[in-house]
């Protein structure tokens, strides 16, 4: 099949090489323009861009989609679908009305719950047991369209969102890879979505990373685990932020946010408390929460709200 290929992220790499490995003749890959990366702001080119000219495949990078010129480049290279995994783009009707076997795309969770930017990261932050991937056709709603195929897998009790991102990319690439093989074959029957079960599952940002003690301690303990490796949840220690990769569910109770054992690292909670397990310190590096003790005093009853 003559596909064009749009991704941008590590997540879409996994599903741009898949088609590849089957054979499929990927006519261009569209992805977002590089970006300046670290301190030094080096430009550099999204994961797919980079797998992309690897293999020698024409790449597109354009910041509009809907000035006529992406829709004209697409008719011109006349694929037969168009794939499309962690893009970042929306697609307008006049591009998704051009292959004949339509415009696919895949999603991380079992739609229709958590639509939109971060369906892996919710799904943990709400702790879902479960989630997935599902490939469906475009529509002009927000992962609105019919759904093609679902694969399902557990969430680990401790597992991060940047673990189970993981898991997924390959995950995403084999539904889609047998999505391609059904649509080529006309074995496959797409099932609209029962928008009475939609939820949505928007970007993260940093202004939900502050933990919020008087919340229960489970809820916390999901928020850190969404939230890792971005934007990380954080608390204080003295004036400066204390960012907690990991942390375990313990029994205790005492004022929200002060410490109830100072040998474990163990935190008040609206209901029950946390064991930090992983922390950071600003300005001092990632590290285990024995070995911030090590070089950090605290004792029973110290406050990490904000001072």
């Amino acid at each position: 099949m003559k596909i064009v290929f749009m991704g941008t992220p590590d997540f879409a790499v996994p599903s741009l090489q898949g088609l590849i490995d089957d054979g499929h003749e990927i006519l261009a890959v569209y992805t977002q323009p590089d970006k300046p990366v670290g301190r030094k702001q080096v430009l550099t080119p999204p994961p797919v861009k980079a797998l992309a000219l690897e293999h020698g495949l024409p790449v597109y990078q354009p910041t509009k989609m809907r000035d006529g010129t992406v829709a004209a480049q697409l008719r011109e290279l006349a694929p037969d679908l168009i794939a499309v995994v962690a893009y970042g783009r929306i697609l307008p009707k006049e591009i998704l009305e051009i292959p004949p076997y339509g415009c696919i795309n895949v999603h991380g969770s079992l739609l229709p719950k958590y639509r939109g930017a971060g369906p892996i990261q919710w799904s943990v932050i709400n702790g879902e047991a479960e989630t997935g991937i599902t490939t469906m056709y475009m529509g002009e709603g927000l992962d609105t369209g019919d759904i093609l195929l679902v694969q399902r897998t557990p969430i680990g009790p401790e597992e991060t969102a940047g673990e189970l991102f993981d898991r997924l990319a390959p995950m995403g690439a084999d539904c889609l890879k047998k999505t391609v093989r059904a649509l080529e074959e006309k074995r496959i029957t797409p099932v609209k979505q029962d928008e009475q079960k939609a939820t949505y599952a928007p970007m993260l940002d940093k202004t939900m990373a502050e933990l919020d003690f008087t919340r229960p301690a489970a809820e916390l303990h999901n928020l850190i685990r969404g939230l890792n490796p971005w934007p990380v949840a954080y608390t204080h220690y003295g004036d400066k932020k204390l960012k907690v990769f990991a942390a375990r569910v313990e029994q205790g109770s005492g004022e929200p946010g002060t410490v109830l054992d100072a040998d474990r690292f163990v935190i008040a909670c609206g209901e029950g408390a946390l064991r930090f397990t992983e922390v950071q310190l600003e300005g001092s590096r990632r590290m285990s929460a024995e070995e911030f003790l090590r070089g950090k005093k605290i004792f029973v009853g110290r406050s990490l709200t904000a001072n």
